[in-house]
């Protein structure tokens, strides 16, 4: 009996090792993969306090297993010893008040120092790339102070300038996450909450809603893509140019699905700079799809931005994102649906790319969230 109770336990503990080897440190969301100096201080912080705590709990879980083995019951044919009594020992005493004393002075001390250094207000500089952030059910809003431009679902910033971020809800709580550069800051309405941090190198960084805010909260993601400063140059002037910006030629569907754009009612919701010469059309309260060919994904990061997605989008967004306030534009008997869907795909899709503007030229190809 007692080697089959042990034969389960070894058991056990082997069919826990591959568990633990699968465990990943480097992922597209991990906090212990660092692209910036917030993220690496927070990341140190957990190593010094992981370390420390090791020899604590060898020493409790050594004890605790000695304690078990050395006075467990004796069978009847022995008698039951009844342990040494260690009340009121003082050196005990004095030892497990003490160390228990350094362990706090030894994890608060550089807790205190990470937190004034990562989390206080800062003032923005001019070399600082200064954004507002709004929280929807369920996507993001990224208005870029004193460039005149908005973006949905994905932050475009410079590698190596602090990005100070003011943080905003229009409804319920959300919270702002990027792990590979900064940790969690919640977002309240008509309270302004900041978030600093810098990226170390260029890439696509992973951001997510950590407040449950209902319905679509799973599915409340966005990106940040870290640019080379002349790249990162070149997507700003195409968003500042977008209004101005006129085709030299138009193809023949993409003109067929602007008009689509305004029949549909998707400019009732939707801003599109340039769309009108001289009517501003869209409410704010909407994703903007400026430049919308540029992103990289569609419904707020959860697909990529490909003509197969975005078609699956407009034909039913419920099914790729429950939840979202998306209406569905025709039914499924509708004989002109898949021709219709396909022409506004393309001109959403051309947003951004038009010779005339610089920014096909920037990333080659399509760029981030509806």
């Amino acid at each position: 009996m007692q080697a089959r109770r042990w034969l389960q336990r070894g058991l056990a503990l082997a069919a826990s090792v591959p568990l633990i080897a699968a465990c990943e440190f480097s992922g597209p969301q991990s906090a212990l993969d660092p692209a910036g100096p917030v993220a690496q201080a927070q990341k140190d912080l957990f190593l010094w306090t992981f370390w420390l705590s090791l020899p604590v709990m060898i020493g409790v879980f050594g004890a605790l297993i000695y304690a078990l083995w050395r006075f467990r019951a004796k069978d009847a044919k022995g008698a039951a010893e009844v342990p040494h009594q260690t009340h009121g020992n003082l050196r005990l005493e004095l030892a497990w008040t003490i160390i228990p004393v350094i362990l706090v002075v030894l994890v608060a001390v550089p807790t205190v120092r990470t937190i004034f250094a990562t989390e206080q207000r800062v003032t923005p500089g001019p070399d600082d790339v200064v954004v507002h952030a709004t929280g929807y059910q369920w996507w993001f809003k990224f208005e870029y102070t004193g460039l005149g431009f908005t973006t949905a679902n994905e932050l475009i910033i410079p590698v190596g300038q602090r990005v100070v971020m003011s943080l905003d809800s229009a409804d319920v709580l959300h919270s702002f996450w990027v792990p590979n550069l900064a940790g969690k800051r919640d977002m309240i309405p008509n309270q302004d909450n900041q978030i600093w941090f810098v990226a170390d190198r260029p890439g696509t960084y992973f951001g997510q809603c950590a407040e449950l805010c209902l319905g679509a909260h799973a599915y409340m993601r966005f990106r940040v893509i870290a640019m080379e400063r002349p790249d990162y140059d070149g997507w700003v002037a195409a968003f500042q140019g977008a209004a101005d910006a006129r085709p030299a030629a138009v193809d023949p569907l993409v003109e067929r699905g602007k008009a689509l754009a305004a029949q549909k009612g998707c400019v009732g919701c939707h801003v599109i700079e340039g769309f009108h010469p001289t009517v501003r059309v869209g409410n704010p309260d909407f994703p903007d799809l400026t430049n919308f060919g540029l992103r990289t994904t569609v419904g707020a990061a959860i697909a990529d931005n490909t003509p197969e997605n975005l078609a699956a989008w407009l034909r039913d967004p419920q099914s790729m994102k429950p939840g979202n306030t998306m209406p569905t534009l025709w039914t499924a008997a509708d004989p002109n649906r898949e021709d219709e869907i396909e022409a506004i795909a393309a001109y959403l899709l051309s947003l951004g790319r038009d010779p005339a503007t610089t920014a096909q030229a920037i990333v080659g190809g399509a760029h981030g969230g509806q």
